[in-house]
């Protein structure tokens, strides 16, 4: 092991690497000491015949000479000075993921060697390169587990890190897998969020280049493919790494002088893909050519799954910041909202009011008003088409311009139509509200009512102590066409006298529509049975008022619907008429 080695022979200079080597990976990158060089060499003292180590680019690796101080345990002779190996030479490649990574050289020797000793001396070398190649296939392999590994805990702290954005991930991705793979350039794009992939794309204009490294803004800004029919990106998206040794020599590509002029030569891509659709490609070039292996294929897939999953991970925070901004501003406007609807209703003898509201989202599309109008209670319910800040706004306009017309007239019929011809001329086709609007005399008991389109009220005679039953239930009849649909269209002004005891329900559709787990709709006659039980029963000595009513009406409603989710608003009026 401490001898050294015998004089190498006359050189001749190899220009090229060795047949089927690249650089990128040589044996050196897995020597430690020089025991299978001193080894090589104390087996050609032994032998009298030539044997070597050489490295992937023919030059050869000899052990430093005992005593040497401060010395390397072994050394590289270039090929130019290690001499050509002889043509009869047997040679027996050392092959990590089907790359030579170096060989040992076998040659002539002293002729007094037999041949069948030779084939011993052979086969134990073919033996030896063998066993060679998978330990340091096995060190290659635990290098890039531990690079795996170096990586996603890099990545795994920017999925613990709420605060970075998309932007900076991918900064931190480009940036670790360039220091990874011991790259020099890179390029991170991503797909338009509302597009599957790019497959069908022709344009790389038209990706999103989020983080780039190494690379021009010639090279960045080209809408030219780096690959002839965008076949890097496509068989990406299939699922496949993408490796090319040499771009300026790679038929695939379509520009290989574009290539040239960045100085790009080796490259290796991948999908990032999260939940099984792809969200963008990462791209990693070399300045020099260099064949990847297997190990580093499936370490840039990791990396590239686990990019995905940090990117959408600083999208969703993106998204929860900006649904928590609009949560605080749909709070906000909800709050203004309520301030609409009458925060006190009108007290006058011989009439109880009772009043509620409750919406399944921040903002509803529900509305009540009651006020004091020549001398009567105006009573105002209805419902907005569809959901969410559209309704709430409609809905406000709704209010305001009932309010503000009926300052003018008394009249229900012209109060309705206003409002409706308002609507048509402020709002879009699609844009519409049912309305019921009613006045109660609380001197004689007189309704005076008209609808648009809306739920139809009902009335319960209760008077004198009679005990109510369905058959007491009267339906008040509807009117005209929803307000906002038809200019001029015409409300007609119907009426019912209320008798001292009778009670007024008005209610949206989202108390009848109500559902249960079961799937079952509270409807109407449980809406009307709801009502008719207080009334019924009434508790020894007690008044029945309009918010008893009110009360027992949606304590009935939870009770059927529990737990459930419901999709609409529920409003319900209440008023009971206690004589002039």
């Amino acid at each position: 092991m401490t001898e050294s080695t015998p004089p190498p022979p006359a050189s001749i200079e190899l220009k090229e690497p060795a047949p089927g080597a690249m650089p990128g990976l040589s044996v050196t990158e897995f020597l430690t000491d020089a025991s299978l060089a001193a080894m090589c060499a104390e087996l050609s003292q032994l032998t009298g015949l030539l044997i070597q180590l050489r490295d992937e680019r023919g030059r050869l690796i000899v052990a430093t000479p005992a005593g040497a101080e401060d010395a390397d345990p072994w050394a590289i002779v270039e090929a130019s000075e290690a001499g050509d190996i002889p043509a009869d030479a047997e040679r027996f490649p050392l092959v990590v993921e089907s790359r030579r990574i170096g060989e040992l050289v076998l040659g002539p020797g002293e002729p007094g060697v037999s041949s069948r000793a030779r084939e011993h001396l052979s086969s134990a070398l073919r033996r030896l390169a063998t066993a060679s190649a998978e330990l340091c296939a096995d060190v290659l392999e635990l290098r890039h587990r531990v690079k795996e590994l170096r990586m996603l805990f890099r990545l795994s702290s920017l999925l613990a890190t709420r605060g970075t954005t998309v932007e900076q991930t991918l900064e931190e991705v480009l940036s670790s897998s360039l220091d990874v793979f011991d790259l020099d350039a890179g390029s991170i794009v991503l797909f338009p969020e509302d597009q599957d992939g790019v497959a069908a794309m022709d344009d790389e204009r038209e990706l999103i280049v989020k983080a780039s490294s190494g690379l021009s803004r010639q090279w960045l800004d080209s809408p030219v493919p780096l690959s002839e029919g965008r076949v890097f990106d496509r068989l990406a998206l299939d699922g496949e790494v993408i490796t090319a040794a040499d771009l300026q020599k790679d038929p695939r590509v379509i520009e290989p002088e574009r290539c040239a002029m960045e100085r790009l030569r080796s490259f290796m891509t991948a999908a990032m893909t999260f939940r099984g659709r792809p969200i963008g490609v990462i791209r990693l070039y070399g300045r020099e050519p260099r064949q990847f292996g297997a190990s580093e294929s499936r370490l840039l897939r990791s990396v590239a799954e686990q990019s995905a999953a940090a990117v959408q991970q600083a999208r969703f925070i993106v998204i929860q910041r900006r649904e928590r901004r609009l949560e605080h501003q749909l709070r906000l406007a909800g709050n203004v909202q309520g301030r609409m609807l009458p925060e006190r209703l009108p007290r006058l003898d011989g009439l109880a009011l009772a009043a509620r509201s409750v919406p399944t989202r921040l903002l509803g599309g529900d509305f009540f008003d009651m006020f004091e109008l020549d001398g009567r209670v105006a009573l105002v319910i209805g419902d907005v088409v569809g959901k969410g800040v559209p309704a709430a706004l409609l809905m406000s306009a709704v209010l305001a311009t009932l309010r503000a017309h009926a300052e003018h007239t008394g009249d229900v019929s012209e109060l309705v139509g206003r409002v409706n011809d308002a609507l048509v001329r402020d709002s879009q086709p699609n844009e519409f509200t049912t309305l019921w609007v009613g006045l109660i005399d609380p001197s004689t008991g007189v309704l005076t009512y008209t609808g648009a389109g809306h739920e139809p009220p009902f009335v319960v005679r209760a008077r004198g102590g009679i005990v109510p039953r369905m058959e007491d239930v009267m339906p008040l009849g509807l009117g005209g066409l929803a307000a906002g649909v038809l200019a001029g269209e015409s409300y007609p002004t119907l009426e019912h006298r209320l008798e001292p005891g009778d009670v007024l329900v008005a209610h949206t559709d989202g108390v009848t529509d109500a559902m249960s787990y079961d799937g079952a709709r509270f409807g109407w006659d449980r809406l009307v049975g709801a009502a008719l039980e207080p009334l019924a029963t009434p508790a020894p000595g007690a008044t029945v008022t309009a918010q008893h009513v009110l009360d027992h009406v949606m304590w009935s409603l939870r009770r059927f619907v529990g737990m459930k989710q419901q999709t609409d608003d529920e409003t319900m009026i209440v008023a009971r008429y206690l004589g002039g």
